[in-house]
């Protein structure tokens, strides 16, 4: 389960949609968000948007700190996430995200059982090995989501 709390209003109503429009798929979320109206899913993504991402409790391993910054560059997230990985618009935040969470998401884009809106992480996650997701998982989780 992600942690949606301090996610940018868009990236959730954005999510919500793609759930009920079948174009992601979970058994939870679908079912969930198949009767959401527009106004509802912007409700509720103003509503989780404004609450407070907890503290990271992952500790990044030492040696995954320095690699995982470089392969945030090297891949871009910071581009696209924001230069502290916090989200932007569409774009989810990743500093602090749960790394069961977060391995699952860029192996299930690497593996193209996970739609993106613009298919830009379904590329960018070609070029990872498993053992590069890892390292990013890791580094990911431990930061600050604050």
């Amino acid at each position: 389960m992600p942690a949606i709390a301090g996610q940018p209003a868009q990236f959730i109503s954005t999510a919500l949609f793609m759930y009920r429009e079948g174009n992601r798929k979970d058994p939870l979320m679908a079912p969930m968000a198949s009767s959401l109206s527009n106004a509802d899913m912007n409700e509720l993504a103003a509503y989780f948007s404004r609450q407070r991402a907890a503290a990271s409790t992952h500790r990044t391993a030492p040696e995954n700190s320095a690699a995982g910054a470089r392969l945030a560059e090297q891949h871009h997230c910071v581009q696209c996430h924001g230069p502290a990985l916090l989200g932007l618009q569409h774009i989810p935040r990743l500093a602090g995200q749960q790394f069961a969470y977060l391995k699952t998401q860029l192996l299930s884009f690497k593996a193209r059982t996970r739609g993106d809106f613009d298919g830009n992480m379904t590329s960018a996650a070609q070029l990872l090995t498993e053992r590069e997701i890892d390292i990013l998982a890791d580094y990911l989780s431990g930061l600050s989501p604050l």
